[in-house]
């Protein structure tokens, strides 16, 4: 087996704040696949290319001029060099990666360049299909969910606290509609692979989502 950590779910559930906080104890590398896949949405519209097409996005995909930078507790991401790590953040952003991430030539284009993350000592993967197709053989993994509301609760305080006021009730809509895009693609749907551990974070905090993984890893690695 890998030594690789896989964190799945959908949006919302804390695993970009897990992955980084265990690829800082642990020492290991990081995959963010989802910043891939939003660079891809944005790297197809900066070059006018429509979404839709499979093709051409998955051409896109296959040469993405895409450098990731840990910073502290911090990612960076660069799209041709240009700094994107907010735009990468948003949420028009995330339902537009949605979107490419359903395509399966995209999907396959991307496959290998994220197994390259894994290198000594190992690797946190961040994603939606980390467990079940990128790394199927993993050492551990972990599968967090949150209920759709939650979710849109905890992106409704992010944005109004970056000064952004939107209706709550959209934001459920967005993530209630990814969800169901994510769940019903023919390649690599949100699911939990069948050794995953899942951990529901509707009602635990950032700390609390910590403790629960590192005292499965501590039994799992230690």
């Amino acid at each position: 087996m890998q030594n690789v950590i896989t964190i799945d779910g959908p949006s919302g559930v804390g695993k970009g704040t897990l992955s980084l906080q265990l690829a800082k104890k642990l020492g290991w590398h990081f995959l963010d696949s989802g910043a891939i896949y939003r660079a891809v949405a944005l790297f197809a519209e900066k070059r006018g290319v429509d979404l839709e097409d499979e093709v051409l996005v998955a051409s896109l995909a296959a040469a993405l001029p895409l450098r990731f930078e840990v910073v502290g507790s911090a990612l960076n991401i660069y799209l041709e060099e240009e700094d994107v790590t907010h735009k990468i953040r948003e949420e028009k952003t995330g339902n537009k990666a949605s979107i490419v991430a359903k395509h399966p030539q995209v999907r396959e284009n991307l496959l290998q360049r994220q197994r390259d993350f894994a290198q000594a000592p190992g690797l946190i993967a961040d994603g939606r299909d980390m467990g079940t197709v990128v790394f199927p053989s993993a050492k551990l993994k972990l599968f967090l969910t949150a209920t759709a509301e939650e979710r849109a609760k905890r992106r409704h305080k992010q944005l109004l606290e970056s000064g952004i006021c939107v209706n709550i009730e959209q934001i459920l809509s967005e993530v209630e509609a990814r969800d169901e895009r994510d769940r019903t693609r023919s390649s690599a749907p949100l699911i939990a692979a069948d050794d995953a551990i899942v951990i529901d974070t509707s009602k635990l905090g950032v700390d609390e989502v910590y403790a629960s993984a590192w005292k499965v890893i501590k039994e799992r690695f230690f």
